[in-house]
């Protein structure tokens, strides 16, 4: 049996993750069970802990789904330092990730008495963790980018406002830092970008678009600021695609000396 330091077995903890009460949801299970993990302390539990959070991603209730990512990255991320997962798990709960999130429909950073949901943003952070897993090769991480994108351009009224949009981009830099990734590979998900700018018309702005320019923004900073092997593709990528929506992003780089 493992307690964490505020006494709660892990299975309590996990229960807790569940709970409507963002106190003891954030503050308490989610804080307790990321403590443990970086620990060390669930090293030998890691697939078994993984499977029962990916559970979680089918639950009835929002606050459970949206936590259980979060909790997943840790691990995921711990099995990168010191191992533990093996390929096939790591593999499984990416598929099931990729499912749930794509079709979270409660997607708002903050749920009232709730407290924080933040879906994208802990959705991003465990595609990051994919992104940074040996154990994901070099076409999974081109389809993960791929989830990435169509999850940033799905139809919704909810409008980022709570820096998800940071989170999203956050991850994507993490994943296209990886040396495995081709020119095309790393840029393949900005067609699910065109195929939502192709839809525009006069009118007011879609969500869905404003969302997209919020996350094509962070990206071409964090890209231009980071290491990666496509870093020029990537970013003339981006610029095009805020060039088509607003004309005075410049299409090609024009610096003075």
């Amino acid at each position: 049996m493992i307690d964490s330091p505020g006494g709660a077995t892990l299975t309590e903890l996990l229960e807790m993750l569940t709970s409507p009460d963002p106190v003891a949801r954030d503050e308490r299970a989610y804080t307790e069970l990321v403590g443990l993990v970086r620990r060390g302390a669930l090293d030998d539990r890691l697939g078994e802990v993984g499977e029962r959070l990916v559970l979680l991603l089918g639950h009835p209730e929002v606050q459970a789904r949206a936590f259980a990512p979060l909790i997943l990255a840790a691990l995921v991320n711990r099995d990168a330092e010191v191992g533990g997962l093996d390929d096939d798990a790591v593999r499984r709960w990416r598929v099931a990730f990729a499912t749930w999130w794509l079709a979270e429909q409660e997607i708002h950073g903050w749920g009232g008495e709730l407290g924080w949901l933040h879906a994208i943003a802990h959705g991003a952070d465990l595609a990051g963790a994919f992104g940074g897993s040996p154990r994901v090769a070099a076409a999974d991480l081109s389809d993960l980018l791929t989830v990435v994108a169509q999850r940033v351009v799905a139809p919704t009224a909810y409008q980022y406002a709570h820096l998800e949009e940071d989170r999203v981009a956050r991850a994507m830099t993490r994943i296209l830092a990886r040396p495995e990734l081709t020119g095309t590979g790393a840029t393949g998900w900005l067609s699910v970008v065109d195929e939502l700018l192709a839809t525009g018309e006069p009118g007011p702005l879609p969500t869905p678009v404003a969302n997209t320019m919020a996350v094509l923004r962070a990206v071409y900073v964090m890209v231009h600021r980071k290491p990666s092997p496509h870093r020029r593709r990537v970013l003339e990528g981006v610029a095009n695609r805020l060039h088509v929506v607003f004309a005075d992003y410049p299409s090609t780089e024009e610096l003075s000396v």
